[in-house]
């Protein structure tokens, strides 16, 4: 079980808000999660929403909402998706791909 930290979209005059999510991992994807992660770092998850409910010590009804982790994975920023002018890095070699003359050779 960890919590993760979504940002929420702000504008230039408010002050910068986060949600903090709950989530479970087991098996594979909690040892995957343990291994590569660490606070700070960024994260995907999938997976599903589950609430459950229990009386605790004082005697009090308790709620908690969590997701349960199906899938983790890496997360690229966009800072390292983009190069120094800031349009996005597109790969123009030609390498493994044929050039077709026109639709008329097309065998279908």
């Amino acid at each position: 079980s960890f919590r993760i930290a979504v940002g929420r979209r702000f504008t230039k005059d408010e002050a910068q808000q986060a949600d903090f999510i709950d989530i479970v991992a087991w098996r594979n994807t909690a040892e995957f999660i343990t291994k590569y992660f660490g606070k700070g770092k960024s994260i995907l998850i999938c997976g599903s929403i589950q609430t459950r409910s229990w009386t605790d010590q004082n005697g009090q009804k308790r709620y908690s909402v969590e997701v349960v982790a199906d899938e983790a994975s890496f997360v690229e920023r966009k800072s390292d998706e983009q190069n120094t002018s800031g349009t996005p890095m597109i790969d123009t070699s030609t390498d493994g791909f044929v050039e077709v003359p026109s639709d008329e050779d097309l065998p279908f």
